[in-house]
């Protein structure tokens, strides 16, 4: 089998939260199919669950390999040299093991009482300034960045400058390819100069760890010590901020399970996890190559080839959840993907989960009555970029 014909993919390209309604079809008849991403060479794509975990998570499929190869993407920019999404075992074992104290489930446990402290501080300055409050620009998003910058040590007062690198970074077609690899500049020599100063005044923030890990035992190299403090803020705070009005606009649309929720608040754990497996957040995920020739349920993939997985496609697999297309926060089945899955599974997991949750748990209880404003431009979606979202969501609620 070789991979022929390919179909354009995304097969639709929107800003909406939207999961693809031949995906349902493709997991039927053809769980292998030739696509050809907006940059790179053709693919596989793969949408039953069981395949996309075999790919996430089967050492016969290589991410290093993506590296001397012109790989499947939906965005121009392929990453910063060293950065940990190159690697395959054990190279990335290593660079993980760096980091991955940071963000285990008891150290995230512990950082729960100051991430309450700043969703506190937050609802009280939209209480304070009354409705209609944005969403996103009041909470979304200073939530994750402030928790993500006290963690690694970045200053807070750049989260401007860096909000813009990072939305450069995950543009499809917001900017160019140009101004992409110049923000990429930018943030890179950013990060450097940080980096600098931890070398002159050390710090026990996670980035101080990650230099003395670098300078003290020599288990980075400098470019993989930058793209990993890149790697750190941009991902430690991206998916918690979009997803965020994502969850609530989702509840919105499904009110019995917010009214579900809002009865029972010790539902908020499980109802992220299923918020997670409902809310597509992107189109497709990073290829891998097959280092050998691989039968999947749709056929065999040759050594050599690329395939990219739908994790939206695989969170609705019927063949594993009950009803995939109904939201349903008591649902206890399978683990999603949302996350991904094997060596490449999300750093931040936890962190997000956390932050998730405590956000649920503020918002309904803080603001009771949370919806949209009604304003006629309560709405604005993310456009350009790899990752779905709004950018602004003008809400109210009901008042004391």
């Amino acid at each position: 089998m070789t991979i022929s014909s390919p179909r354009p993919y995304p097969f639709k390209v929107t800003d909406e939260l939207y999961v693809e309604p031949r995906f349902e079809q493709l997991r039927e008849n053809e769980p292998l199919c030739p696509v050809r991403l907006p940059h790179g060479e053709p693919a596989w794509l793969v949408t039953r669950y069981e395949d996309v975990k075999t790919v996430l998570g089967d050492p016969r499929f290589s991410r290093a390999r993506a590296v001397t190869e012109d790989e499947p993407r939906t965005r121009p920019y392929r990453g910063l040299p060293g950065n940990i999404l190159e690697f395959d075992p054990p190279e990335h074992t290593r660079l993980r093991r760096v980091v991955a104290k940071a963000f285990t489930v008891r150290r995230v446990e512990e950082l729960r009482v100051r991430a309450q402290a700043i969703a506190d501080g937050l609802v009280d300055a939209m209480i304070a300034q009354g409705p209609p409050a944005d969403l996103v620009a009041g909470f979304a998003l200073p939530l994750p960045v402030t928790v993500i910058c006290e963690l690694l040590g970045v200053p807070l007062e750049d989260r401007t400058r860096f909000r813009l690198w990072s939305d450069a970074l995950l543009s499809t077609t917001r900017f160019t390819p140009e101004e992409v690899e110049r923000y990429a500049d930018e943030l890179s020599a950013y990060m450097a100069a940080l980096i600098a100063e931890r070398r002159t005044e050390p710090t026990d923030d996670l980035l101080g760890v990650m230099v003395a890990a670098r300078d003290e035992e020599e288990r980075l190299s400098e470019d993989e010590l930058v793209a990993m403090g890149v790697g750190v803020l941009v991902a430690g705070h991206e998916t918690t901020a979009s997803q965020i009005p994502n969850f609530v606009y989702t509840l919105l649309d499904h009110p019995d399970q917010l009214a579900r929720l809002r009865a029972d608040l010790d539902l908020v754990p499980q109802a992220v996890e299923e918020l997670m497996r409902f809310v597509p957040l992107g189109d497709a995920g990073i290829a891998r190559y097959a280092l050998e020739d691989v039968e999947l349920s749709g056929g065999v993939v040759r050594a050599g080839e690329p395939v990219v997985t739908s994790n939206v496609a695989a969170n609705r697999d019927a063949a594993v959840f009950t009803c995939p297309e109904q939201l349903d926060l008591t649902r206890q089945e399978a683990s999603h993907v949302g996350f991904g899955h094997g060596p490449h599974h999300c750093l931040g997991a936890q962190l997000a989960r956390m932050e998730l949750q405590v956000t649920l748990r503020t918002l309904l209880t803080r603001l009771p009555g949370l919806r949209l404003a009604g304003t006629g431009a309560d709405l604005e979606r993310k456009t350009g970029s790899g990752v779905k979202g709004f950018s602004k969501m003008l809400v109210t609620w009901d008042e004391a």
